[in-house]
């Protein structure tokens, strides 16, 4: 990793911190011939598509450059807590989306939560977009925030229904987009995991199970003690 590589981002009205690295893993080819290795499953009702993890050594190894800048920018020790790292496949037609799915997410309610992903595809495969509730104007979901924002949600659904079956792409009724970073091969995005964003999914996307073709990732969580 190169120092010009870094740019730190402030987004919105909250001044969350991001940053973006360029050119960042030293070998992103042999991190997707790892992936296309392994057996990818589908993981749980959030994920649109397939997971598996990635191996310890692997995790340890693509920390080690940052963990001086995350402590710096977001004031977490990266060797606290636990960390869980997948790579991660986009394979659900958006006409196949399930509700939870067709909203911006939050990955925890807590600060020190982050979150570290690295895009891994080569074609246009769109971005990583960040959103702010319109009803209750938030960009972050804390635990006392939860509450609030939870009934708020319930109310806007029962005013204005369901989103479509899509992904987001953009404003919508209920969330406005306050930044969007696009999907370059071994571009490497940090931000905190009580962030309310989305995966940002071109509407005429082919999505492909071949990790060697389709939107791969890594997605690395740092999730801090006592927390689920």
């Amino acid at each position: 990793m190169k120092t010009g590589d870094v740019r730190i981002f402030r987004q919105g009205a909250e001044h969350q911190p991001l940053i973006l690295i360029d050119d960042f893993a030293a070998d992103p080819d042999g991190l997707i011939e790892d992936a296309a290795m392994l057996r990818l499953e589908p993981n749980g009702p959030h994920y649109p598509g397939l997971r598996a993890p990635v191996p310890k050594g692997m995790v340890a190894k693509l920390l080690a450059p940052v963990t001086d800048l995350i402590r710096e920018v977001f004031g977490v020790d990266a060797g606290r807590g636990r960390r869980e790292s997948w790579y991660s496949l986009v394979t659900t037609p958006p006409d196949r989306l399930a509700p939870i799915q067709r909203l911006p997410h939050f990955d925890g309610v807590e600060a020190d939560r982050i979150a570290i992903l690295l895009f891994l595809g080569r074609a246009d495969l769109g971005g990583t977009a960040f959103y702010r509730h319109r009803a209750t104007g938030f960009e972050t979901v804390t635990a006392e925030r939860l509450a609030p924002y939870d009934s708020a949600l319930r109310a806007d659904i029962d005013r204005h229904g369901l989103p479509p079956p899509a992904y987001i792409a953009g404003d919508t009724p209920l969330y406005e987009r306050i930044a969007r970073h696009e999907a370059r091969f071994n571009r490497l995005l940090i931000y905190r995991g009580h962030t309310l964003h989305c995966a940002d999914v071109p509407p005429d996307l082919v999505l492909c199970a071949d990790p060697r073709e389709g939107r791969l990732t890594v997605n690395t969580f740092l999730i801090p003690v006592g927390a689920a």
